[in-house]
């Protein structure tokens, strides 16, 4: 039987702008019953909640830091009392640094990326995985990685430890799932770049352009109907990945560096400059 979200309930993690958005306007274009905001942007919730204001679907938002156990499961408390049990989660917030991991600040880059990119993702599922569970029905789980969880990339030491940290967990929850009897799938998205701002500056790899958010939307929705395990784009995220295990690490470093410049691709990045919070956004 296909799986859809008409009828059903989908929250939203960082639906505050950029690709968020795009995933909780998808759900209610496709006739979700209800469909539930988080962002730690309140503002930008408001902008959210009033475009889909003509939507038939429920819109319910909710001012939450992912960074935060207690704000996470005390919104989670919120939905599960006020919405009711999830349908399907988008695992979307996270957050960007790029320089070289000795200009790190302990606390605002080390520790909130990997609480907001790592244990963000985590700690949400938690929060709504055993009603899921026990309730017993088809729900889907989509978790946003990044092409940077599977290759190394200079000035992204932090990031790409909080992505490849996200690979792990997330297959590893799905197959969790499966032994365990759940008609759970959870689907892991490992993008590229993706033109939304929050990697201004960076350039894409060779043969790997800066992709467009509806694009990547479109193919992480799809992935997630149909319980795919994993979507990589665009193709060459997968070839760089073979390679990079066939190879011996002195001669994948050439091809990296020279051929792909993955190496070089965030010598240039400066990241959002509007001032908005980095948090919550669309996140690759």
């Amino acid at each position: 039987m296909v799986f859809t979200v008409r009828g059903r309930t989908v929250v939203v993690t960082g639906a505050g702008m950029g690709m968020g958005r795009l995933y909780a306007e998808r759900a209610a274009r496709e006739g979700a019953a209800a469909v539930v905001l988080w962002d730690v942007d309140a503002r930008a919730l408001e902008d959210v909640v009033a475009g889909l204001a003509s939507s038939t679907a429920a819109v319910h938002s909710y001012v939450v830091d992912v960074a935060s156990v207690e704000s996470i499961q005390a919104a989670a408390g919120a939905v599960l009392n006020d919405v009711g049990v999830p349908d399907v989660l988008v695992n979307n917030a996270g957050i960007v640094r790029g320089k070289y991991f000795w200009e790190h600040d302990h606390r605002a880059d080390i520790d909130l990326t990997l609480r907001v990119n790592t244990g963000g993702p985590m700690h949400v599922t938690r929060a709504f995985l055993p009603a899921m569970m026990e309730r017993g029905t088809p729900a889907r789980i989509l978790n946003v990685a990044s092409a940077s969880g599977t290759l190394s990339v200079p000035r992204m030491s932090v990031y790409a430890a909080s992505k490849w940290a996200v690979i792990g967990w997330s297959d590893s929850l799905r197959l969790e799932l499966v032994s365990a009897g759940h008609p759970i799938a959870v689907t892991t998205l490992i993008p590229s770049y993706i033109r939304t701002g929050m990697f201004e500056g960076a350039r894409g790899p060779l043969l790997t352009p800066l992709m467009e958010p509806d694009y990547v939307v479109d193919k992480a929705w799809r992935a997630l109907l149909a319980g795919r395990a994993r979507v990589q784009l665009p193709w060459t995220v997968q070839l760089a990945g073979t390679l990079r295990n066939l190879l011996p690490q002195p001669a994948w470093d050439v091809v990296a560096d020279r051929v792909f410049r993955v190496y070089s691709s965030m010598d240039h990045f400066t990241g959002r400059t509007s001032g908005a919070p980095t948090q919550g956004k669309d996140d690759r």
